[in-house]
């Protein structure tokens, strides 16, 4: 049973704060929260999970691929990458990075004995960096065919970076559903499969760009998207994007908008609204465009104009913390 309260978060009332009566189903972390509300899990009754420890700005810095790991742990809902472990880790075994697995559970071990690691995971320390090590430790040491059950990290964990090879640059694979949870040598059991409708029933579609680093086409409801995930220092990035933006081209094509944009996991990520039905493809060449502008304008170094920083102070006033949303 669950019931409504008003409450107040960073001076903001909430008329939808809702308490549940006993456990929290385990569901995934973009899915709606079991209490009703109508936020996602992640941004309810999973936020208060995340705070046991205390997180850096940069969860994923140090990785090649961080922009790429921060979208898929909290943009892209069905997507792999295999990842190398550091040498003395793992011996040898296959293990596959993966936004979200069955029942949210951090890890699975197949019955051949590879390794299935979740990102989207329901609780955690607060670091995800730790949470995401501590599950591959445990995941060498489960059963074959066996999940990873969700555990306490303790600040004892090491990072994941001390466990995986962070030089090496992944390829992930956006998928257009959540297939790759199927082991061709177990049956689904119920609660699986209803997971798994869960997931795809609340998936957007999505697909990752070729001609940029970690840009993101997506289309939610009757809007289409670009979300292009930039470890450009915040400072020197805004001021690049208001010189464009001052000059209006900030665009990646006709009719589309830079839109404002978030931070994740201590990146900057812009947004951008596109024409319903232009899809991914016709954004390919004018955002790896885009990409050229905004290397050029970073390169500038003198103070900005008063238009600049018109556009700036617009661009600033349009942010927001992805967890938050």
């Amino acid at each position: 049973m669950a019931k409504k309260t008003q409450g107040k978060k960073n001076g903001v009332h909430n008329s939808a704060v809702t308490e549940l009566e006993g456990e929290v189903p385990v569901v995934g972390m973009r899915e709606p929260c079991p209490c009703g509300s109508g936020r996602r899990y992640k941004a309810c009754h999973g936020r208060e999970a995340s705070k046991a420890v205390s997180a850096p700005n940069r969860p994923f810095q140090g990785f090649a691929s961080e922009c790429d790991i921060v979208a898929m742990r909290e943009l892209v809902p069905s997507a792999t990458a295999e990842l190398t472990l550091n040498p003395g880790v793992g011996d040898g075994r296959k293990v596959t990075l993966a936004t979200v697995l069955p029942m949210a559970y951090p890890a699975l071990v197949r019955a051949n004995g590879d390794i299935l690691l979740g990102l989207q995971i329901n609780t955690g320390s607060g670091d995800p960096s730790r949470d995401l090590a501590n599950a591959l430790q445990r995941a060498l040491t489960t059963p074959h065919g066996e999940p990873v059950g969700l555990e306490r990290v303790s600040t004892d964990s090491p990072p994941a970076q001390d466990l995986i090879d962070a030089s090496e640059v992944l390829d992930v694979v956006v998928h257009e559903n959540f297939d790759f949870w199927m082991d061709e040598e177990a049956e689904l059991s119920d609660e699986v499969k209803a997971s798994l409708e869960r997931a795809s029933e609340y998936a957007n579609p999505t697909l990752k760009l070729e001609s940029i680093a970690a840009g993101y086409w997506t289309q939610m409801g009757e809007k289409e998207h670009l979300r292009w995930i930039m470890s450009t220092p915040e400072n020197e990035l805004l001021n690049a994007l208001a010189r464009l933006h001052a000059v209006q081209e900030d665009s990646i094509g006709p009719d589309t908008r830079l839109v404002g944009m978030f931070r994740a996991q201590g990146l900057i990520v812009p947004v951008w609204d596109i024409p319903l039905g232009r899809g991914a493809a016709a954004i390919e060449e004018p955002a790896a465009e885009f990409g050229k502008r905004l290397a050029s304008a970073l390169k500038l170094s003198q103070p900005l104009s008063d238009a600049e920083r018109r556009a700036r102070s617009g661009l600033t006033s349009r942010q927001v913390t992805l967890r938050d949303v």
